[in-house]
């Protein structure tokens, strides 16, 4: 069985963002894809959790590694809910999906997805 226990690698996402905002066109791309990466933040904050690299969730959920990796991803690939449902049970967990309503500016309120 493969070695399950997760190893972070260290990463600066503030410090990037500061960067990349610099880019053109950027930000817009970015505020775009805003709930894909508030639902991948979410995911791997639960593989953490659960001690999993992206080797151990993709033996629990019988793919490859590189699969874990897209599903870790914005943009490309948006994942069933089949798929999200498997992910969860792999990292013990229970999928749960919300609804906002949207404020007044028109923006979605997404404390938690």
């Amino acid at each position: 069985m493969t070695e399950l226990k997760c190893k972070p690698v260290l990463h600066d996402h503030k410090a990037f963002l500061a960067k990349a905002k610099k880019r053109k066109g950027f930000k817009a791309a970015y505020e775009d894809l805003e709930e894909e990466y508030a639902v991948i933040r979410e995911m791997i904050a639960a593989r953490f959790k659960s001690g999993l690299t992206q080797e151990g969730v993709a033996e629990l959920m019988e793919t490859t590694k590189s699969a874990i990796s897209r599903l870790e991803s914005a943009g490309k690939h948006a994942p069933s809910l089949a798929t999200l449902k498997k992910y969860a049970r792999a990292v013990n967990c229970r999928l749960e999906i919300k609804l906002i309503p949207k404020r007044s500016n028109g923006r979605s309120k997404m404390n938690a997805v």
